[in-house]
């Protein structure tokens, strides 16, 4: 979800890099599934702001143990890190409140919308040409987004628009990361990430504070530590292999959370769903090909 070094060669590398994205994959649909349990006693902004500061003091431990520290706080964009701060921030609130109201799977599924928002946003924004194969694949994954979302045999519900808000916060969020990464490192980019998330969520949440209980506290702990590991896999999974090989593995978030949805909250994906899952799957992966053969193409 951010500018990563470059990935190291060799099938080893590679195979080394599958296995930690799942592992982050996995991470990152458990604290999606620990932020819907907690929807049920805590407000969604209090859950923000947990795993804001129990993730940035995680991340920030980490960074004064293994980096420099005048380094990674450095940075030539403020504002730019300003925004992106304030992206994900709005992102993973808005994600988290459609937790509260819909299944896990389904609102992971609207959520893969991202790679297609990017895509299209990546026009306007970063000057890139798209041609009309990829601009097929974005209108076939929204049809899917449109099957999740609008299906003739149930009632429309408001909170199926917030994955899809989401994504597109998401998706701004990426274009602006791409931006950062001409001029500042990862580990910056991910340090101004957590600061900013939790200095709005701190001013924020005492106007809905709950004292929470030990076990709640123990959870908020648990998703800083879920959220920090996430990421730190990640990164560590883009330095051994190359992210086109490692992003269709980005979809496996739906195998989790389908898995984690039923035993949690007994919850299964519907027709509808699932219909839509393989519609905007399968446009991501091709986007994602098409990508790869014009990175190919350019560097020929």
């Amino acid at each position: 979800m951010t500018a990563f070094p470059a990935a190291g060669s060799g099938r080893d590398g590679w195979r080394k890099g599958i296995l930690l994205a799942l592992c982050a994959t996995a991470c990152f649909a458990a604290l999606d599934t620990s932020a819907k349990f907690l929807t049920e006693s805590l407000d969604v902004l209090q859950i923000v702001w947990g795993r804001y500061l129990f993730h940035f003091l995680i991340f920030t431990i980490a960074i004064l143990v293994r980096s420099e520290p005048k380094r990674v706080i450095r940075t030539a964009r403020p504002a730019l890190q300003t925004a992106r701060a304030l992206l994900l921030l709005g992102a993973t609130f808005t994600f988290w409140l459609s937790l509260a109201f819909l299944p896990l799977a389904q609102a992971v599924v609207i959520a893969f919308a991202t790679p297609l928002l990017v895509t299209a946003l990546s026009v306007p924004f970063l000057k890139e040409k798209v041609g009309l194969h990829r601009w097929s694949a974005v209108v076939a994954g929204l049809f899917g987004v449109a099957i999740i979302v609008a299906p003739a045999e149930a009632d429309l519900h408001w909170a199926q628009f917030l994955p899809l808000l989401t994504a597109l916060i998401y998706a701004g969020y990426q274009i602006a990361t791409r931006i950062v990464s001409r001029t500042d490192g990862t580990m910056t980019s991910m340090f101004y990430s957590g600061l900013g998330g939790m200095i709005v969520t701190s001013a924020l949440v005492p106007l809905v504070w709950t004292d929470p209980s030990a076990f709640q506290w123990g959870m908020l702990i648990w998703m800083g530590a879920l959220g920090g590991g996430g990421h730190f896999l990640l990164v560590q999974a883009l330095t051994v292999a190359p992210a086109s090989l490692l992003a269709p593995f980005q979809y496996s978030t739906l195998l989790w959370a389908t898995l984690l949805g039923y035993i949690v909250f007994a919850e299964l994906p519907g027709a509808n769903t699932l219909i839509g899952a393989v519609i905007i799957i399968c446009s991501g992966l091709y986007i994602v090909f098409r990508e790869h053969r014009r990175r190919l193409a350019a560097d020929a």
